[in-house]
């Protein structure tokens, strides 16, 4: 076997390990979620012996997945929209700006990103409590833009550094102004950073636990991550309902990701390139 194919042999098996460590937790929670409790408690890992489908429309109805379901979408795609107003000029100052002043601010950004949420969540509750904001999800959109910013800005900094300045310079000389060349000139060029900031700021905002939990309390606007921690007690006994309503939750945000996956790794791989 020569050298070139024995490389070849090699990274497809990786890949392969890989995937299959990957999607093996996904296959057999959907396995899983279509066999009866006497069956998961006897071997988890065979398969159904008979698909019991009524075990997702069970969890739909009694877990009222349907309106949490909406309120994780609420709460991503308002994350999603802060995050994208307020990183994508920032980044571009950052990019654009020289100076010791402009540096320290970089590394600012940069540190905040290694601060835990849990340092600085009951200081928070106590304020948004005061103010009223508990049990309210665009507060909680607010708090996610907040902790994802310093990432989308230094994810979009790489893009706005591989536009040319010359591009800026021709649109000055053209007479436009800052803002026509900020949104006409530079933010096209972003865009696939942007939808690369978009599936990660949204995929967090619908995974994360902690925040959610600690400020949505009420059954009205609870998201969908906190209503399956509130069914552990209720349903403990009844796996396959259980693992029902955890499929259907994460079955959006697969499809998601596997519907955009190639725009995602060219986005993500042209910042880091041109960058």
């Amino acid at each position: 076997m020569t050298g070139e194919r024995w490389s070849k042999t090699f990274s497809l098996a990786l890949i392969g390990v890989a995937s299959f460590g990957s999607l093996l937790p996904l296959v057999l929670a959907v396995m899983n979620a279509l066999k009866t409790t006497v069956e998961i408690n006897t071997n988890p890992l065979a398969l159904p012996s008979q698909l019991h489908w009524e075990n997702f429309t069970s969890a739909w109805r009694n877990a009222s997945l349907g309106s949490s379901l909406l309120h994780s979408a609420e709460v991503a795609a308002l994350t999603i929209a802060m995050v994208c107003v307020t990183a994508t000029p920032c980044a571009y100052v950052l990019a654009r700006q020289q100076g010791r002043g402009w540096r320290i601010l970089t590394f600012y950004f940069m540190a905040t990103t290694t601060v835990p949420a849990q340092l600085y969540l009951f200081p928070l509750y106590f304020i948004f409590a005061k103010l009223g904001l508990v049990n309210s999800i665009p507060a909680v959109a607010l708090i996610y833009t907040a902790m994802f910013s310093p990432f989308a800005i230094f994810l979009l900094r790489t893009y706005v550094l591989s536009i040319p300045f010359a591009l800026e310079e021709a649109a000055q000389v053209d007479g436009g102004r800052p803002w026509q060349i900020f949104f006409h000139v530079v933010l096209p060029m972003m865009r696939p950073g942007l939808l690369t900031v978009a599936i990660i700021v949204g995929l967090n905002a619908w995974n994360e636990f902690v925040i959610a939990v600690t400020f949505l309390q009420n059954e009205n606007n609870i998201t969908a991550i906190v209503k399956f921690y509130n069914l552990t007690g209720q349903y403990s006994t009844d796996w396959g309902e259980m693992l029902a309503a955890a499929v259907t939750i994460v079955l959006p945000v697969v499809l998601v990701f596997v519907f955009l996956q190639r725009r995602f790794i060219d986005g993500m791989t042209a910042g880091a390139v041109k960058s």
